[in-house]
């Protein structure tokens, strides 16, 4: 049963900063060029406790999660961050155009705290595996900071829409004015507070026999477990600039519940997965360091595994995704791009190997998969360890960007996919299987720093 709660957001003052120069992408899509690029924006961008910039002169005691720490306690203290006044859930309705074109679309959801199971419990499922460095830069930050900045894309099943319905219908009379901001692609975000009790209560209400599927966010839930047990396992501590009474570990949250600790919940976006505005890109794996990699003998090899077509290889972005919607109709299909070389791969063959052992046939069928043990493990001899440790694989959203990267020399060969299926995200959740990292790219992303939520 999903438990969720209201809370009392931290939220910018918007009368001290201009809101689009503060708030950010998701940390792990922040490159360095966009961090410097909100660097410049404003001295409160959020970035600089997110996804602060490393020093030489780095240390225990002074480092980016110290700074981290400290800008989030003055910010508090100036006034910049704000605290609303009232338990709340928040109304967050993206409107965008999907990558490529196409009408305008708009995704519906809402901001509240949700509580933080444990996956055995069959509540929360994950779709995809983490990785152990993200996670331990993630905890660093959660012990410094005591406080969520960025939202976690939560999905979950209502066919008839009766959530959002609940929102909607009382958007103009129960919610106070919402406030907008528009992204660096066009995205234009919309937040609107919603305190009115029984409203929460029948949100609430409608929620609680829900199963919860995340989308994006696995290494920051797994971080909020982890911290969340560390602070069960640990004595009462005060905390700089927190009064002691609400620095014990067993405080409570009063605004939201008479049961749990502030560790226990998590601030997430709740949105339903039925719902025409979910929009799935594909990420595309992009292979570099191979010191005898041979077009040839990609093509050779994969045989073995596949159906093997040469395209024509002067194809632009726009001609190959169109190969790869068409080729994708009848099941598996993949695209392999070198530096002066195309190759489609479809049709996969009987495979008499041990390729997929553990794996059930809901995996097998995966383009993804497909991809990961045949090509990149069994063709080109990458270890399932070096890729999850990113040692020959860069992951790339735009497909433009991957075959751009091989075709200038700085890479071997991309490999572009057809995005996962919403209802294959979905079945391999509930059965508790998880795809390869970097398998889905839920679009568009969710903004850090519209709300806030401050453990202590």
């Amino acid at each position: 049963m999903a438990y969720v709660a209201p809370f009392r957001a931290l939220r910018y003052d918007p009368t001290k900063v201009d809101l689009p120069r503060v708030v950010t992408q998701p940390y792990d899509k922040i490159t360095d060029q966009m961090r410097s690029r909100y660097y410049d924006a404003s001295p409160h961008n959020l970035v600089r406790i997110i996804l602060g910039k490393p020093q030489p002169t780095d240390h225990l005691g002074e480092n980016v999660y110290t700074r981290a720490a400290a800008s989030f306690q003055n910010w508090r203290r100036q006034g910049v961050f704000l605290q609303d006044p009232q338990q709340s859930l928040y109304q967050y309705v993206q409107r965008f155009q999907p990558p490529g074109g196409g009408a305008e679309l708009e995704r519906r959801g809402f901001i509240a705290l949700g509580k933080i199971e444990d996956y055995s419990d069959g509540i929360v499922h994950r779709h995809e595996q983490t990785l152990a460095k993200p996670k331990a830069d993630r905890l660093e930050l959660l012990r410094a900071t005591r406080a969520h900045f960025g939202q976690l894309f939560m999905l979950y099943s209502d066919p008839a829409g009766e959530v959002d319905g609940i929102l909607s219908a009382n958007s103009t009379t129960d919610m106070e004015i919402g406030m907008e901001v528009k992204d660096e692609y066009g995205v234009l975000h919309w937040l609107q507070r919603v305190s009115d009790p029984g409203l929460i209560g029948l949100v609430r209400g409608k929620m609680r026999d829900k199963k919860l599927i995340i989308a994006d966010g696995h290494h920051r839930y797994e971080t909020a477990i982890n911290y969340r047990n560390e602070r069960r396992a640990a004595p009462a501590t005060p905390v700089a600039g927190v009064p002691r009474e609400r620095a014990r570990p067993d405080a409570i949250v009063r605004e939201a519940s008479s049961e749990l600790a502030p560790y226990e919940l998590v601030m997430m976006t709740f949105i339903n997965m039925d719902s025409p505005g979910l929009v799935v890109l594909p990420t595309h794996r992009v292979v570099h360091g191979l010191e005898s990699f041979s077009a040839d003998a990609l093509r050779d090899r994969a045989r073995s595994y596949f159906s093997v077509e040469e395209v024509d290889p002067s194809i632009d972005a726009v001609r190959a995704t169109g190969i790869l919607r068409a080729a994708g109709q009848a099941g598996t299909a993949m695209l392999g791009v070198t530096a002066d070389r195309a190759f489609l791969f479809d049709t996969p063959r009987a495979l008499a190997s041990n390729l997929f052992q553990g794996l059930s046939l809901r995996e097998q069928s995966l383009d993804v998969l497909q991809l990961h043990k045949c090509l990149l493990e069994a063709v080109l001899g990458i270890s399932e360890e070096a890729i999850r440790d990113q040692k020959n694989i860069s992951y790339v959203r735009d497909a433009g960007e991957a075959m751009s990267r091989v075709r200038e020399g700085a890479a071997n060969v991309a490999f572009l996919m057809n995005p996962v299926r919403m209802r294959q995200v979905r079945d391999i959740a509930s059965a508790g299987e998880v795809l390869p990292q970097k398998s889905t790219d839920f679009y568009p992303k969710l903004l850090s720093g519209l709300t806030i939520y401050a453990l202590e």
